[in-house]
């Protein structure tokens, strides 16, 4: 999601020409009925007016978390095509602007006064301090708990410099996530590399990749991604990759400093089975729940894919069609979803192109 063209609704997440090419559509689908899709919120209409279920607008939401914030079990959602960060209580459907003005720029201050240029990802460290890639601006930006907006890490610039936090150099940075040891992961995606920030010292470094594109497995310093996008951490600390334009889900294991092939050949597809045998399509939002299964935005087949936490591939939701038809999750549509989030026994779907907020419940 590099660039976003707003009047022809079309993210673009590469920097050359994508030619989208029709794939064989897995007869594997979802066959549990108890496995329902909704829409929480959202008209279907772009906008950034906030209300209650369908009364609230967003325009291509991407990056969605869950969290218990302040009492209130809230998804916070970025909604990128306004440059905003917006709030979404679960129980009542009721929508809020935490940070942003609605305006594309760069400033920081008051949550409310600030300004972002695309926010792409969002995730919260054990503080509770919330952290954005702004991509358009090639920075992490930081909400703090009392509110304050700052720049966290980045110039401004878009470069592939390590070293302290103020002075480091990033290129379209989409993805983070942060361990139990307060270490930051980003998913550099202009420079094919995954970043480590110590969030404590305020120091960053590649942590995985060359810089070139490619699939190479292996050791993290010799590996190398092609345009890695969303991330996520198992219950090991371990690190997961959406790896777009190589159709895979790669995964890097932080003890031994190894990438390897999670799931995917490389190849465009959309079949299930095995992980190493299945196809995805430019996949961009990946998230384990609590059994160790992953479920992946599996973005140009518009679907949701699970990978079980024995390594078997099944298609959750969806049919493969563009739309946004409610109801049993074999039957039911999406529209380039991107992000995902969990709490208690639903998935929710930042379903970008429809502009709305849905919500995948198992019975």
């Amino acid at each position: 999601m590099k660039k976003i063209n707003q009047s022809a609704a079309l993210f673009f997440v590469i920097a050359v020409s994508v030619t989208l090419v029709s794939c064989s559509k897995s007869s594997s689908s979802s066959s549990n009925s108890s496995v329902t899709v909704s829409t929480l919120v959202g008209s279907g209409s772009s906008g950034n007016t906030n209300g209650t279920g369908t009364a609230a607008d967003f325009t291509f939401p991407s990056a969605i978390v869950a969290i218990n914030y302040a009492g209130t079990n809230d998804l916070f959602v970025g909604d990128f095509g306004n440059s905003l960060i917006r709030t979404v209580n679960i129980s009542s459907g009721a929508t809020g602007t935490y940070a942003g003005t609605g305006i594309s720029g760069f400033a920081n201050g008051a949550a409310l006064s600030a300004e972002f240029n695309g926010p792409a990802n969002i995730a919260f460290d054990a503080s509770g301090d919330l952290f954005i890639s702004d991509e358009e601006n090639n920075m992490i930006r930081e909400v703090t708990t009392s509110g304050n907006t700052i720049t966290f890490a980045g110039t401004g610039t878009a470069g592939l410099t390590d070293g302290p936090v103020a002075t480091a150099q990033l290129n379209h940075p989409e993805g983070i996530v942060i361990d139990a040891s307060n270490n930051m992961y980003i998913a550099d995606l202009g420079n094919n590399v995954i970043r480590k920030i110590n969030i404590s010292t305020g120091t960053i470094s590649t942590f995985a990749g060359t810089g070139a594109a490619g699939l190479d497995n292996g050791a993290t310093a010799n590996a190398t991604f092609n345009e890695p996008y969303g991330m996520a951490l198992d219950a090991a600390g371990n690190v997961y990759v959406t790896d777009i334009l190589n159709n895979c889900i790669r995964k890097i294991t932080v003890s031994t400093s190894t990438v390897s092939t999670f799931a995917g050949t490389g190849a465009k597809g959309f079949s299930n089975g095995a992980a190493a045998s299945a196809t995805f399509n430019q996949p961009l939002g990946c998230i384990f729940d609590s059994g160790g299964n992953m479920y992946v935005s599996d973005t140009y087949n518009n679907v949701i894919r699970k990978i079980s936490a024995s390594g078997n591939v099944t298609t959750f939701a969806g049919t493969g069609a563009q739309g946004m038809t409610n109801g049993s999750a074999s039957t039911a549509t999406f529209n380039f979803p991107i992000g995902l989030a969990i709490s208690g026994n639903a998935v929710f779907v930042a379903d970008t192109h429809n502009n709305v907020i849905r919500k995948i419940t198992i019975g």
